[in-house]
């Protein structure tokens, strides 16, 4: 079934739509930089941020120091990701999910059981590839669910109304909803 889709971006998009280094994404979030990025204006999916392309788009001009757009890169964005619309705000997206919500939304026992159904093509075909991570929306996942118990061979393809009432209702707090922390930083929060 194909749907429109929100334009979304991940830290390599952003960082090519300002032609920048994607590792400079994460210096215009960082603390102790000032945020110049504000982290809450990102979803989170598998513990990576996301930014509607509406918002990362006119962001560079909100800044103390403007940064320029490069509208080339915002439109092969949106040829790359087909017919949609572009949201500006993280309220404005329907529920997407990555491989961790997945996981848990269908109770799976190993992250290998994913990654087979997906490499096999038993799984819905991604909605977004954004930053080398595959995304679907909530909706696509939920309507793959029949197919997915056909071609099961061991596994159910039961799914956890409650973790769909979570990711629908934006208050989903299982695994991938946070960013991890990472580097040499990453010893210092535990």
């Amino acid at each position: 079934m194909s749907r429109r889709k929100p334009y979304l971006v991940g830290h390599q998009e952003f960082a090519a739509l300002y032609r920048v280094d994607p590792k400079q994404v994460a210096q215009w979030l960082s603390p102790s930089r000032g945020s110049v990025l504000d982290p809450e204006t990102a979803i989170i999916v598998s513990g990576v941020r996301y930014w509607p392309l509406g918002f990362a788009a006119r962001w560079g001009a909100t800044t103390a120091r403007f940064r320029q757009v490069d509208l080339d890169v915002k439109a092969r964005i949106i040829a790359e990701q087909g017919e949609g619309w572009e949201p500006d705000l993280g309220d404005e997206l329907p529920p997407i999910v990555g491989q961790q919500e997945i996981i848990e939304l269908f109770h799976l026992p190993a992250q290998g059981n994913l990654a087979t159904t997906i490499a096999t093509g038993r799984f819905p075909e991604h909605d977004w590839l954004l930053s080398g991570s595959m995304l679907w929306m909530l909706d696509t996942v939920l309507d793959a669910v029949p197919k997915l118990r056909e071609s099961a061979r061991g596994l159910p393809w039961e799914v956890d109304e409650a973790v769909v009432s979570a990711l629908r209702d934006g208050t989903y707090d299982g695994p991938g909803s946070r960013v991890l922390t990472r580097g040499r930083h990453a010893r210092k929060a535990l």
